[in-house]
Protein backbone atom coordinates (compact mmCIF):
# COMPACT_ATOMS: atom_id res chain seq x y z
CA UNK A 1 0.00 0.00 0.00
CA UNK A 2 1.55 3.53 -1.15
CA UNK A 3 1.05 6.26 1.36
CA UNK A 4 2.12 8.88 -1.12
CA UNK A 5 -0.69 11.17 -2.16
CA UNK A 6 -2.24 9.85 -5.45
CA UNK A 7 -5.37 11.36 -7.05
CA UNK A 8 -7.75 10.10 -10.03
CA UNK A 9 -9.58 11.71 -12.06
CA UNK A 10 -13.19 10.58 -11.81
CA UNK A 11 -16.31 11.86 -13.62
CA UNK A 12 -19.73 13.42 -12.09
CA UNK A 13 -21.05 9.57 -12.51
CA UNK A 14 -17.97 8.06 -11.08
CA UNK A 15 -18.49 10.67 -8.30
CA UNK A 16 -21.95 10.03 -7.69
CA UNK A 17 -20.94 6.16 -7.39
CA UNK A 18 -18.94 7.24 -4.50
CA UNK A 19 -21.85 8.66 -2.71
CA UNK A 20 -20.43 11.77 -3.14
CA UNK A 21 -22.71 14.92 -3.53
CA UNK A 22 -22.03 18.09 -5.44
CA UNK A 23 -23.45 21.18 -7.33
CA UNK A 24 -22.29 23.60 -9.85
CA UNK A 25 -23.17 27.05 -9.76
CA UNK A 26 -22.96 29.20 -12.78
CA UNK A 27 -21.80 32.96 -12.09
CA UNK A 28 -22.56 35.65 -14.32
CA UNK A 29 -19.87 38.04 -15.13
CA UNK A 30 -19.13 41.15 -17.04
CA UNK A 31 -20.65 41.58 -20.31
CA UNK A 32 -22.62 38.08 -19.84
CA UNK A 33 -26.09 37.97 -21.87
CA UNK A 34 -29.01 37.40 -20.26
CA UNK A 35 -31.80 35.05 -21.34
CA UNK A 36 -29.53 32.59 -23.42
CA UNK A 37 -28.68 29.20 -23.16
CA UNK A 38 -25.41 29.61 -25.11
CA UNK A 39 -22.09 28.56 -24.46
CA UNK A 40 -18.96 29.99 -25.53
CA UNK A 41 -16.25 26.56 -26.20
CA UNK A 42 -14.27 27.35 -23.90
CA UNK A 43 -16.74 26.94 -20.90
CA UNK A 44 -18.03 23.94 -22.47
CA UNK A 45 -14.48 22.56 -22.85
CA UNK A 46 -14.64 23.46 -18.61
CA UNK A 47 -17.45 21.29 -17.89
CA UNK A 48 -15.97 18.25 -19.55
CA UNK A 49 -13.18 18.50 -18.23
CA UNK A 50 -12.84 15.47 -15.17
CA UNK A 51 -12.85 16.81 -11.64
CA UNK A 52 -9.86 15.63 -10.31
CA UNK A 53 -10.18 14.08 -6.11
CA UNK A 54 -8.15 12.87 -3.64
CA UNK A 55 -8.39 9.22 -3.33
CA UNK A 56 -6.26 9.17 -0.19
CA UNK A 57 -8.12 11.78 1.35
CA UNK A 58 -11.58 10.05 0.76
CA UNK A 59 -9.88 6.90 2.31
CA UNK A 60 -8.89 8.91 5.57
CA UNK A 61 -12.03 10.09 5.66
CA UNK A 62 -13.46 7.11 5.50
CA UNK A 63 -11.48 5.21 7.98
CA UNK A 64 -11.86 8.08 10.34
CA UNK A 65 -15.69 7.68 9.84
CA UNK A 66 -15.29 3.94 10.42
CA UNK A 67 -12.98 5.00 13.77
CA UNK A 68 -15.41 6.79 15.17
CA UNK A 69 -18.09 4.59 13.82
CA UNK A 70 -16.53 1.71 16.29
CA UNK A 71 -15.62 3.98 19.40
CA UNK A 72 -19.54 4.46 19.61
CA UNK A 73 -20.45 0.97 19.74
CA UNK A 74 -17.34 -0.06 21.77
CA UNK A 75 -18.89 2.23 24.31
CA UNK A 76 -22.25 1.22 24.21
CA UNK A 77 -21.46 -2.39 24.01
CA UNK A 78 -18.48 -2.71 25.61
CA UNK A 79 -16.68 -4.78 22.48
CA UNK A 80 -17.33 -4.53 19.25
CA UNK A 81 -18.66 -7.90 17.69
CA UNK A 82 -16.40 -10.85 17.08
CA UNK A 83 -14.16 -9.11 19.80
CA UNK A 84 -11.98 -12.21 21.16
CA UNK A 85 -10.40 -10.39 24.09
CA UNK A 86 -10.79 -9.47 27.12
CA UNK A 87 -13.92 -12.28 27.20
CA UNK A 88 -11.46 -15.29 26.09
CA UNK A 89 -7.81 -16.46 27.39
CA UNK A 90 -5.34 -17.21 24.05
CA UNK A 91 -3.47 -20.14 24.60
CA UNK A 92 -1.08 -20.59 21.75
CA UNK A 93 1.59 -22.71 20.23
CA UNK A 94 4.45 -20.69 18.58
CA UNK A 95 7.06 -21.60 16.25
CA UNK A 96 7.47 -21.76 12.33
CA UNK A 97 5.95 -25.51 10.54
CA UNK A 98 9.09 -25.49 8.47
CA UNK A 99 11.66 -24.96 11.43
CA UNK A 100 12.16 -27.46 14.19
CA UNK A 101 14.52 -24.80 16.63
CA UNK A 102 11.84 -22.36 16.38
CA UNK A 103 9.63 -23.26 18.88
CA UNK A 104 6.57 -25.97 19.33
CA UNK A 105 4.90 -25.49 15.91
CA UNK A 106 7.09 -27.37 14.25
CA UNK A 107 9.25 -29.01 16.42
CA UNK A 108 6.94 -32.57 17.05
CA UNK A 109 4.82 -34.28 14.25
CA UNK A 110 1.95 -32.52 13.25
CA UNK A 111 -0.30 -34.63 15.17
CA UNK A 112 1.75 -35.74 18.33
CA UNK A 113 2.12 -31.62 18.91
CA UNK A 114 -1.64 -31.41 18.44
CA UNK A 115 -2.19 -33.70 21.15
CA UNK A 116 0.35 -32.35 23.64
CA UNK A 117 -1.79 -29.19 22.42
CA UNK A 118 -5.94 -30.57 23.70
CA UNK A 119 -3.63 -31.25 26.67
CA UNK A 120 -2.07 -27.74 27.51
CA UNK A 121 -5.84 -25.93 26.53
CA UNK A 122 -7.33 -28.43 28.79
CA UNK A 123 -4.85 -27.26 31.93
CA UNK A 124 -6.17 -23.96 31.10
CA UNK A 125 -9.38 -24.56 30.99
CA UNK A 126 -9.35 -26.14 34.68
CA UNK A 127 -6.77 -23.43 36.19
CA UNK A 128 -9.74 -21.12 35.64
CA UNK A 129 -13.13 -22.13 34.55
CA UNK A 130 -14.48 -18.74 34.64
CA UNK A 131 -13.50 -17.35 31.28
CA UNK A 132 -13.05 -20.08 27.74
CA UNK A 133 -10.06 -20.78 26.43
CA UNK A 134 -9.45 -19.86 22.44
CA UNK A 135 -6.59 -22.00 20.79
CA UNK A 136 -3.80 -20.35 18.72
CA UNK A 137 -1.16 -21.20 16.61
CA UNK A 138 1.39 -18.53 15.99
CA UNK A 139 3.56 -18.91 13.42
CA UNK A 140 6.65 -17.01 12.55
CA UNK A 141 6.02 -16.00 8.90
CA UNK A 142 8.47 -13.61 8.11
CA UNK A 143 11.74 -14.35 9.50
CA UNK A 144 15.15 -12.85 10.44
CA UNK A 145 17.63 -14.44 9.03
CA UNK A 146 21.56 -15.08 9.75
CA UNK A 147 22.75 -13.43 6.25
CA UNK A 148 21.51 -10.55 4.46
CA UNK A 149 19.75 -11.77 1.13
CA UNK A 150 19.85 -10.02 -2.15
CA UNK A 151 18.22 -7.04 -0.64
CA UNK A 152 20.54 -6.45 2.37
CA UNK A 153 17.19 -7.01 4.45
CA UNK A 154 18.08 -9.92 6.26
CA UNK A 155 14.77 -11.11 6.51
CA UNK A 156 12.56 -13.91 4.58
CA UNK A 157 8.59 -14.71 4.47
CA UNK A 158 7.46 -18.27 4.40
CA UNK A 159 6.23 -19.04 1.23
CA UNK A 160 2.73 -19.31 -0.11
CA UNK A 161 2.49 -22.92 0.42
CA UNK A 162 3.60 -23.25 4.03
CA UNK A 163 1.48 -19.89 4.74
CA UNK A 164 -1.70 -21.88 3.61
CA UNK A 165 -0.58 -25.20 5.15
CA UNK A 166 -0.64 -23.94 9.09
CA UNK A 167 -3.77 -21.73 8.09
CA UNK A 168 -5.62 -25.08 7.02
CA UNK A 169 -3.41 -26.85 10.44
CA UNK A 170 -5.83 -23.93 12.11
CA UNK A 171 -8.84 -24.09 10.57
CA UNK A 172 -8.94 -28.33 11.18
CA UNK A 173 -8.28 -27.73 14.89
CA UNK A 174 -10.46 -24.50 15.60
CA UNK A 175 -7.83 -22.25 16.19
CA UNK A 176 -6.92 -18.87 15.19
CA UNK A 177 -3.77 -18.40 13.87
CA UNK A 178 -1.46 -15.11 14.45
CA UNK A 179 1.63 -14.87 11.41
CA UNK A 180 4.40 -12.97 13.23
CA UNK A 181 7.05 -10.81 11.69
CA UNK A 182 10.56 -10.52 12.60
CA UNK A 183 11.42 -7.14 9.71
CA UNK A 184 15.16 -7.69 10.28
CA UNK A 185 16.72 -4.44 8.66
CA UNK A 186 13.39 -4.16 6.52
CA UNK A 187 10.01 -2.18 8.11
CA UNK A 188 6.68 -3.20 9.26
CA UNK A 189 5.01 -0.37 6.39
CA UNK A 190 7.79 -2.70 3.56
CA UNK A 191 6.36 -5.95 4.96
CA UNK A 192 2.76 -5.58 6.17
CA UNK A 193 1.29 -5.45 3.06
CA UNK A 194 2.66 -8.85 2.12
CA UNK A 195 0.47 -10.29 4.50
CA UNK A 196 -3.08 -8.70 3.94
CA UNK A 197 -4.41 -11.06 1.28
CA UNK A 198 -4.18 -13.49 4.59
CA UNK A 199 -5.24 -10.83 7.17
CA UNK A 200 -8.87 -10.50 5.49
CA UNK A 201 -9.40 -13.87 6.94
CA UNK A 202 -11.21 -13.21 10.10
CA UNK A 203 -9.34 -15.92 11.96
CA UNK A 204 -6.02 -14.44 11.12
CA UNK A 205 -4.30 -12.45 13.81
CA UNK A 206 -1.13 -10.42 13.39
CA UNK A 207 2.43 -10.29 15.89
CA UNK A 208 5.30 -8.26 15.71
CA UNK A 209 8.58 -8.37 17.02
CA UNK A 210 10.52 -5.85 18.02
CA UNK A 211 13.63 -8.07 19.29
CA UNK A 212 14.45 -8.29 15.86
CA UNK A 213 13.52 -5.13 13.80
CA UNK A 214 16.84 -3.16 13.49
CA UNK A 215 16.65 -0.77 10.59
CA UNK A 216 17.77 1.73 13.26
CA UNK A 217 20.99 0.00 13.89
CA UNK A 218 23.08 -0.33 10.52
CA UNK A 219 25.28 -2.94 9.70
CA UNK A 220 23.38 -5.19 12.97
CA UNK A 221 22.84 -9.04 12.51
CA UNK A 222 19.93 -10.21 13.90
CA UNK A 223 20.74 -11.92 17.73
CA UNK A 224 23.62 -9.48 17.76
CA UNK A 225 21.96 -7.13 19.80
CA UNK A 226 18.14 -6.95 21.11
CA UNK A 227 15.99 -4.85 18.02
CA UNK A 228 13.53 -1.72 18.99
CA UNK A 229 10.54 -0.17 17.72
CA UNK A 230 8.71 2.70 18.41
CA UNK A 231 4.99 3.54 19.78
CA UNK A 232 4.95 4.98 15.80
CA UNK A 233 5.56 2.08 14.37
CA UNK A 234 3.03 0.10 16.52
CA UNK A 235 0.39 2.78 15.56
CA UNK A 236 1.47 2.17 11.63
CA UNK A 237 0.42 -1.35 12.47
CA UNK A 238 -3.08 -0.37 14.36
CA UNK A 239 -4.41 1.74 11.31
CA UNK A 240 -3.07 -0.91 9.01
CA UNK A 241 -5.19 -3.62 10.71
CA UNK A 242 -7.99 -1.46 11.15
CA UNK A 243 -8.40 -0.45 7.64
CA UNK A 244 -8.49 -4.37 6.78
CA UNK A 245 -10.81 -5.32 9.25
CA UNK A 246 -12.87 -1.55 8.34
CA UNK A 247 -12.91 -2.72 4.54
CA UNK A 248 -13.97 -6.22 4.44
CA UNK A 249 -16.29 -5.73 7.66
CA UNK A 250 -14.33 -8.02 10.09
CA UNK A 251 -14.17 -8.89 13.72
CA UNK A 252 -11.35 -6.81 15.80
CA UNK A 253 -8.24 -8.62 14.85
CA UNK A 254 -5.62 -9.25 17.60
CA UNK A 255 -2.43 -7.25 17.77
CA UNK A 256 0.61 -9.18 19.94
CA UNK A 257 3.65 -7.06 20.10
CA UNK A 258 6.43 -8.82 21.91
CA UNK A 259 8.39 -7.48 24.93
CA UNK A 260 11.48 -8.11 27.43
CA UNK A 261 13.29 -4.63 27.79
CA UNK A 262 12.41 -1.53 28.16
CA UNK A 263 13.81 -0.56 24.97
CA UNK A 264 12.27 -3.01 22.67
CA UNK A 265 9.39 -0.64 22.57
CA UNK A 266 9.49 3.32 23.03
CA UNK A 267 7.56 5.94 23.75
CA UNK A 268 4.68 3.60 24.66
CA UNK A 269 2.50 6.02 25.97
CA UNK A 270 2.01 7.63 22.58
CA UNK A 271 0.46 4.19 21.67
CA UNK A 272 -3.08 5.05 20.04
CA UNK A 273 -6.14 2.41 20.56
CA UNK A 274 -8.49 1.60 18.10
CA UNK A 275 -11.60 -0.64 19.12
CA UNK A 276 -10.87 -2.59 15.42
CA UNK A 277 -7.70 -3.64 17.30
CA UNK A 278 -6.58 -5.20 20.03
CA UNK A 279 -3.39 -4.70 21.38
CA UNK A 280 -1.61 -7.29 23.43
CA UNK A 281 2.14 -6.66 25.03
CA UNK A 282 3.59 -9.71 25.80
CA UNK A 283 6.36 -10.50 27.91
CA UNK A 284 8.45 -12.55 25.88
CA UNK A 285 11.78 -13.37 28.01
CA UNK A 286 12.80 -16.55 29.55
CA UNK A 287 14.58 -18.18 32.71
CA UNK A 288 13.91 -18.71 35.91
CA UNK A 289 9.91 -17.99 37.04
CA UNK A 290 11.26 -15.17 39.19
CA UNK A 291 13.17 -13.25 36.38
CA UNK A 292 10.36 -13.67 34.31
CA UNK A 293 7.91 -12.22 36.95
CA UNK A 294 10.01 -9.54 37.39
CA UNK A 295 10.00 -8.86 33.66
CA UNK A 296 6.73 -9.00 32.92
CA UNK A 297 6.09 -6.46 36.35
CA UNK A 298 9.03 -3.87 34.97
CA UNK A 299 8.01 -3.83 31.15
CA UNK A 300 4.22 -4.92 30.79
CA UNK A 301 2.28 -4.02 34.26
CA UNK A 302 4.59 -0.81 34.96
CA UNK A 303 3.89 0.34 31.09
CA UNK A 304 0.43 -0.74 30.38
CA UNK A 305 -1.25 -0.76 26.76
CA UNK A 306 -4.27 -2.58 26.73
CA UNK A 307 -4.13 -6.76 27.72
CA UNK A 308 -0.70 -8.19 28.40
CA UNK A 309 0.45 -11.61 27.46
CA UNK A 310 3.09 -14.05 29.17
CA UNK A 311 5.20 -16.69 26.84
CA UNK A 312 6.44 -20.09 28.27
CA UNK A 313 9.55 -21.86 26.97
CA UNK A 314 9.42 -25.57 26.65
CA UNK A 315 13.25 -25.65 26.08
CA UNK A 316 14.55 -22.68 28.09
CA UNK A 317 12.50 -22.11 31.48
CA UNK A 318 13.64 -25.37 32.93
CA UNK A 319 16.79 -24.97 32.26
CA UNK A 320 19.14 -25.10 34.82
CA UNK A 321 17.46 -27.51 37.14
CA UNK A 322 15.66 -27.12 39.41
CA UNK A 323 13.74 -24.26 37.53
CA UNK A 324 10.54 -25.01 35.95
CA UNK A 325 8.15 -24.04 33.42
CA UNK A 326 5.98 -21.98 35.22
CA UNK A 327 2.43 -23.93 35.56
CA UNK A 328 -1.35 -22.26 34.50
CA UNK A 329 -2.52 -21.84 38.10
CA UNK A 330 1.05 -20.17 38.93
CA UNK A 331 0.88 -17.89 36.58
CA UNK A 332 -3.04 -16.95 37.23
CA UNK A 333 -2.00 -16.70 40.84
CA UNK A 334 1.53 -14.86 40.38
CA UNK A 335 0.89 -11.79 37.70
CA UNK A 336 -1.32 -8.94 37.84
CA UNK A 337 -2.89 -8.08 35.44
CA UNK A 338 -3.76 -11.61 34.72
CA UNK A 339 -2.62 -12.13 31.12
CA UNK A 340 -5.24 -13.08 28.58
CA UNK A 341 -2.86 -14.23 26.15
CA UNK A 342 -0.82 -17.42 26.71
CA UNK A 343 2.24 -18.53 24.40
CA UNK A 344 4.60 -21.83 24.75
CA UNK A 345 7.83 -21.70 22.50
Amino acid sequence: MSYFRTFTRLTAPALASLGLAFTLTTLSGCGSRSGTDAETPSTAADSAKPVVVDTVALKRAAMQRDSLKADSIAKKNGQLPGAILPGHRIVAFYGNIRSKGMGILGREPKEQMFRKFAGVLKEWQEADPSIPVQAALHNVTITAQGTPGKDGKWRLMNSKATIEEVLSWAKEHNCILFLDVQPGHSTLEAELPKLEQYLKDPIVHLGIDPEFSLATMPGVRPNQKIGTLDAKDVNFTVNFLARIVSENKLPPKVLTVHRFTRKMITNYKNIKLDPRVQIVMHMDGHGEPTLKKDSYHDYIQTEPVQYTGFKLFYEYDARPKPHHIMTPKEVLSELTPKPLYIQYQ
